[in-house]
């Protein structure tokens, strides 16, 4: 459950030491509870899982309501990492999870390099497996963490809370802009103080949880949705895909391997020994290898021709598919 005090606007410049005392927090958003669903610790569990399966149905319909923000963040951010660019995840407890998860996912579906996409989540890599206790309420911590990234107004810093209140992720975004850096809030609470620091506002207000504050619940499903749109679509927009294709996919393990071959011969349309050559040849980089068949071109060229491309596979091929002939235009 995430932190709902306001962040201190002067932290001290390093950690030290516990975290302040607050105020008890108020109970907006995920944090209200709903009297009528008082008794469902005396439900039937297929009455319980249907009322928590109901709920969940509510996420999506919330989601669409801002895709409109999330097309404008997502072709925002594809602009900056076009020119080199970084995409950011800043968050505490499941918010912070969702967006390491987003970025660990990242390199090997579409080939980002190391640090192109990143997930900071406050407490370090320790509160991925585990709690780290105060974190959230340590917005000092959020500075130092991006600091260590030395953000550059080609980056984009997204700030992920489901109250929007988080101090650690309004202290990052709050950092980042001052930085220059594109910022992003995403909330799951109309008003928070996260959208109003960023520059572009996602907010998808779920409404209580089942399990009053558990913000793992309907508010970190709706997170993980804006997430996969987020970052798949940019990827999309950066020329990481052909078609529905993942062809910059790593081939890391049998089974990614065996897609990089499916996606080569499904392109080409060559035999399983030719696209495995093909890929033996380009270190099983299936657009390489797709070029490969398909210009009769050898390795190190289909790497200059995605090069000159801005490594768009379908920008590659135009000259390779294009039919010959005086009539056409």
């Amino acid at each position: 459950m995430e932190s709902e005090h306001p962040p201190d606007p002067s932290p001290p410049s390093h950690p030290s030491g516990p975290p302040r005392p607050a105020d008890p927090p108020p109970y907006p958003g995920t944090e209200a509870v709903r009297p009528e669903w008082d008794g469902i610790d005396g439900l039937a569990t297929i009455d319980l899982l249907r009322l928590m399966n109901a709920e969940d149905r509510t996420v999506a319909a919330a989601v669409a309501r801002e895709l409109p923000r999330i097309a404008a963040v997502v072709d925002a951010v594809a602009a900056r990492m076009a020119r080199g660019g970084r995409l950011v995840y800043a968050g505490a407890g499941t918010a912070g999870r969702l967006g390491v998860l987003d970025a660990s996912e990242c390199p090997p579906t579409f080939g980002t390099a190391p640090g192109q996409v990143v997930g900071l989540i406050a407490g370090g890599p320790p509160a991925v497996l585990g709690a780290v206790e105060g974190a959230e309420d340590r917005p000092e911590w959020a500075v130092a963490d991006l600091d260590a990234l030395e953000p550059v107004p080609d980056d984009t810093v997204v700030g992920v809370s489901a109250s929007g209140r988080t101090p650690y992720t309004v202290a990052a975004v709050r950092h980042a802009r001052a930085a220059g850096a594109l910022t992003v809030g995403l909330a799951c609470a109309a008003g928070s103080p996260l959208v109003a620091a960023a520059e572009l506002g996602i907010e998808v207000p779920v409404g209580p949880e089942v399990l009053a504050g558990s913000s793992r619940l309907k508010a970190g499903t709706a997170q993980k949705l804006v997430l996969n749109l987020l970052s798949t679509a940019v990827m999309i927009r950066l020329g990481r895909t052909y078609g529905n294709l993942m062809v910059d996919v790593r081939g890391g393990n049998a089974k990614l391997r065996d897609r990089a071959l499916r996606i080569v011969t499904g392109i080409t349309g060559a035999d399983g020994p030719t696209a495995r050559r093909a890929l033996a040849a380009t270190d099983g980089r299936a657009k390489d290898a797709v070029l490969v068949v398909l210009a009769g071109v050898d390795a190190p060229t289909a790497a200059r021709l995605l090069a000159a491309s801005g490594g768009r596979l379908r920008e590659a091929l135009e000259p390779v598919l294009r039919p010959a002939g005086p009539d056409r235009e």
